[in-house]
């Protein structure tokens, strides 16, 4: 159990559980007064912040010292991320079931499934200390950028797409698959 008191603390895992249940007391205190139902765009951004204080995480201290270590790496950091895109939705769903209307609940699990691969899409890529660069940028283009027509459009919206669009199911899933595959191979880039 040493071990993994241990990994938490490298990993900030504290620090970044404090972030993400801040964000849901703070979500749920602006939007439990039963004002109706919040605005997809508002609840997505929530999300990405929860995933991006879950990000943090992604990489140790020293990750040429990971590197070296006579453990395998890849299922710790595939648990890793995939645990902390369930806590992240997770949280948003807690702050929905104390009475804040936020979004539905298939859309929650597949935009967290897509946030964190992402995430862990940008800790390979960028180094974990840049790994909420990839969400929050997708999540810029989504809010900001006039929406396409057809399946090109649905899979540059797959965050606001509504539950049940077959595109934007599939782009979560491949950004988790991809994302948590390479980080759980790769690792967080120096």
């Amino acid at each position: 159990m040493r071990w993994l008191t241990l990994y938490a603390r490298s990993r900030q895992v504290p620090a970044s559980a404090a972030a993400v249940v801040l964000i849901a007391l703070a979500t749920w205190a602006l939007n439990h007064n039963g004002a109706g139902p919040m605005d997809l765009g508002i609840a997505v951004l929530i999300l990405t912040a929860n995933v991006t204080a879950a990000s943090v995480g992604l990489g140790g201290p020293d990750v040429a010292l990971e590197r070296t270590a006579a453990i395998r790496w890849a299922p710790r950091r595939a648990a890793h991320a995939l645990l902390a895109g369930a806590v992240a939705g997770a949280a948003l769903l807690a702050a929905q079931a104390a009475g804040a209307e936020l979004a539905p609940a298939t859309l929650v699990v597949r935009d967290s499934a897509g946030l964190i691969g992402l995430a862990a899409l940008g800790a390979v890529l960028c180094g974990a200390q840049a790994a909420w660069a990839l969400p929050t940028g997708w999540l810029m283009v989504t809010l900001l950028v006039p929406a396409l027509p057809g399946t090109a459009g649905q899979v540059i919206d797959w965050m606001i797409s509504p539950p049940g669009t077959a595109a934007a199911t599939a782009t979560a899933l491949a950004l988790l698959v991809t994302g948590t595959g390479l980080y759980a191979v790769a690792g967080p880039r120096q």
